[in-house]
């Protein structure tokens, strides 16, 4: 995946600036006969207890530990967690799986050695509840674990605190705030989710340098290059469901699958927007062999002996009531984010774009801009739909980031959402 262009501090820095002094140092030293005394040299493993510079390290890995659960974890978040004793990193663990043995788990059971009086470091306030699994909170107080470092809070509502309050009442030190922007930034799904109902919505598009989707004959294989593709099977495996409209299965018949080579990875549910479900029996995404389901989000104005057709291709229909005409796409949301879906990734084309944007439900945009010029004044471009009057009304980005595959830019920024 590639990184965002922007620079970063490299915290290594002074570890290396030593080793060039150590280098410089015996050289002299060489010359003049004699060994020049060592500079000290921070180790490249930090060892040691205590400092929030070895508390971030330690975070870091645990954050990237938690990467390794994207796609499967859904709807739950991404945690990593890291146990330290003596200086050395004694345990590691992920929450691998939707279901399965949470990330404190995972690290307390992989321990090298007896976990009483470490420090485990967790990307997310340790549970204390039941659910799928035992509180962890309860846990950690049973392993001996002597301070927790946590990332973040719960963001739920219901439970945010509780796990920090009964690690504090069993007698354990508990430092919370570490990487906490990376770590919620990494969970942006999971916090949209559990704190609305509603699904984390990214828009997804992709344009040429001058502005279009496709030529003026409707030619748009391909825009981007293959690493750009690639990134969006990877935004695929992350999402609960990808989103079209119907006139996106008319034109190209997509599969909407997951495809990443030698990666296991999980296919999204398939939303097809389509008013009057007008769907093709013989469409692709109603005859795949997936374990991921095709929903078809149609309105009153569709004929029932359409959708009883529909359904027997073992496709479920979701009926909306009308929004100017079209699917409700909020409604949609809604009903979407009680059948546990906690993120979209919106395929959709010029007119659903601009619905999706209209209706509010998008938090996100990924945009990829590829540097080729097509013209055309009947070209389709990214958003239409009625359009915004005037400059001072345009849906303006917040937190923009860009992003290089090849020649291939992706600009991902969010949408400004009121306060309410």
């Amino acid at each position: 995946m590639a990184k965002p262009l922007k620079f970063v501090q490299t915290s290594g820095f002074f570890n290396y600036l030593h080793i060039f002094a150590n280098t410089i140092f015996n050289t002299l030293g060489t010359f003049r006969g004699k060994e020049c005394p060592q500079v000290a040299v921070c180790p490249l493993t930090l060892k040691g207890g205590g400092g929030e510079q070895l508390d971030r390290k330690y975070m870091e890995r645990a954050l990237e530990l938690s990467k390794r659960g994207i796609g499967f974890t859904k709807p739950n978040p991404l945690v990593g967690a890291v146990i330290v004793k003596d200086g050395k990193i004694i345990g590691e663990g992920y929450h691998q799986y939707f279901g399965g043995p949470h990330a404190e788990i995972n690290a307390i059971n992989n321990a090298k050695e007896d976990v009483k009086g470490a420090t485990i470091y967790v990307t997310l306030e340790p549970c204390s509840h039941y659910g799928k699994t035992p509180p962890c909170a309860k846990a950690i107080v049973e392993s001996g674990i002597a301070k927790v470092v946590v990332g973040m809070k719960d963001p739920n509502p219901l439970v945010a605190g509780k796990g920090i309050d009964i690690l504090e009442k069993s007698g354990i030190e508990v430092i919370t705030g570490i990487l906490e922007d990376d770590i919620k930034k990494l969970n942006e799904i999971f916090i949209k989710y559990i704190t609305t109902g509603l699904p984390f919505c990214i828009l997804k598009t992709a344009m040429t340098l001058d502005g279009k989707t496709a030529t003026v004959t409707g030619d748009s294989k391909w825009i981007t290059g293959e690493g750009s593709r690639r990134y969006v099977h990877e935004l695929r495996h992350k999402v609960s469901a990808v989103m079209v409209g119907i006139g996106t299965v008319l034109a190209d018949d997509p599969m909407l699958t997951t495809r990443l080579e030698g990666v296991q990875a999980v296919d999204p549910v398939r939303v097809i927007v389509d008013t009057k479900a007008r769907i093709p029996l013989a469409a692709k995404v109603l005859n795949l062999k997936s374990e991921a389901k095709t929903i078809i989000a149609a309105t009153s104005k569709a004929d029932r002996d359409r959708l009883d057709a529909i359904k027997s291709k073992g496709a479920e229909v979701i009926i909306t009531p009308p929004s100017d005409g079209k699917v409700d796409l909020g409604y949609l949301c809604r009903q979407l984010g009680e059948r546990g879906i906690d993120s979209i990734l919106l395929e959709g084309g010029s007119e659903l774009n601009y619905s999706a944007l209209e209706q509010g439900i998008v938090d996100k945009v990924v945009l990829f801009i590829s540097p080729k010029i097509v013209g055309g004044n009947n070209a389709k471009t990214p958003v239409g739909g009625k359009g915004i009057p005037f400059i001072k009304g345009a849906i303006a980005l917040v937190k923009t980031e860009i992003l290089r595959f090849n020649e291939d830019f992706v600009i991902e920024g969010y949408l400004r959402k009121e306060e309410k």
